[in-house]
């Protein structure tokens, strides 16, 4: 079961990460206290995919896979969360990492950082809600 967060607790908006690395727990911090845990494949009007963390070759397929899920129950939003999944981060140069998501999947968002803030998450959520 994959993981995902009611945002704002109305259905309009689910956060789904898939968490790699650090930017993980940028993501966790960045969930409001009211946001409602649900399951990953829970209903939405949108939902927001963030890969978060080095993707590596041995989990590149799981990954695309993954997403590709999230992609067929509806609207989505992919986020490359952070400078792994973005363009390999400090390890772009490692045999075994992935030089980004978007050599996998289409990639709709990019969040700059090594860690991105809790609030640059925050503020694509809500911008993604507003379009």
């Amino acid at each position: 079961m994959v993981r995902g967060w009611d945002w704002y607790g109305d259905g309009s908006v689910v956060l789904v990460d898939i968490p790699l690395a650090c930017c993980g727990l940028e993501v966790e911090a960045a969930i409001p206290s009211g946001a409602v845990e649900v399951d990953g494949d829970a209903p939405a009007t949108h939902r927001i995919v963030t890969v978060s963390g080095t993707v590596t070759n041995p989990v590149a397929g799981q990954v695309a896979a993954a997403v590709d899920h999230q992609r067929s129950l509806g609207p989505t939003t992919v986020v490359a969360f952070g400078a792994c999944p973005a363009a390999g981060g400090p390890y772009w140069d490692a045999y075994s990492v992935l030089k980004g998501i978007d050599q996998l999947v289409a990639v709709d968002r990019f969040v700059p950082g090594c860690p991105p803030t809790p609030f640059a998450l925050s503020a694509l959520v809500d911008e993604v809600r507003d379009a």
